[in-house]
């Protein structure tokens, strides 16, 4: 029913256990959703990450979510060029729901278009981040959303992992407000 679920689990130099942290990555581009498994990789955090290929797969999971079926995501990055259900519908239900509207979601899309930029924000976006055409650009952002999102911010829910990741370089859109 959904792309995959790729659990990723790296051996902390944290030096101690960790929680299981959950993404759920809305992307139609193989390519992009194999970058994010490979920057996440190689990080010191323990990452289950579910990816749906599409808007309806997305939300089909999480509905799923909303039930109880499935685990609830602690972040979710969301392409919004997507086939059946184009991102910014997917970020209107998931914020509409009582259920989900408080799960992160960030906006990781190719479009730098200042009209996609305000809507997601006015959509209720936690963050929006033009996605880098440099490969190893690319890796950087990935890398940045997950030691600001899991090693700075508490998540909603109380997931937060303990420090000892590098510090955090504020290159991000949702840094610079």
């Amino acid at each position: 029913m959904f792309g995959e679920t790729l659990a990723t689990e790296i051996g902390g130099s944290l030096g101690h256990a960790m929680e299981l942290l959950n993404i759920l990555l809305i992307e139609d581009s193989p390519s992009d959703v194999r970058l994010v498994r490979e920057a996440l990789k190689e990080n010191s955090v323990r990452v289950e990450m579910t990816v749906a290929r599409d808007g309806v797969e997305a939300m089909d999971y999480l509905r799923l979510v909303e039930r109880g079926g499935a685990s609830r995501p602690d972040l979710v990055l969301l392409d919004l060029n997507l086939p059946r259900k184009n991102g910014r519908e997917v970020l209107a239900e998931v914020k509409a729901s009582p259920e989900l509207r408080q799960i992160p979601v960030l906006v990781m899309t190719s479009s730098r278009a200042d009209e996609d930029v305000q809507q997601a924000y006015n959509l209720n976006a936690n963050c929006y981040i033009t996605k880098p055409a440099d490969l190893n650009e690319y890796v950087k952002v990935v890398r940045a959303i997950e030691d600001f999102w899991f090693a700075t911010a508490t998540l909603p829910y109380g997931t937060r992992l303990s420090s000892g990741l590098p510090p955090v370089k504020p290159s991000l859109e949702c840094l610079r407000t």
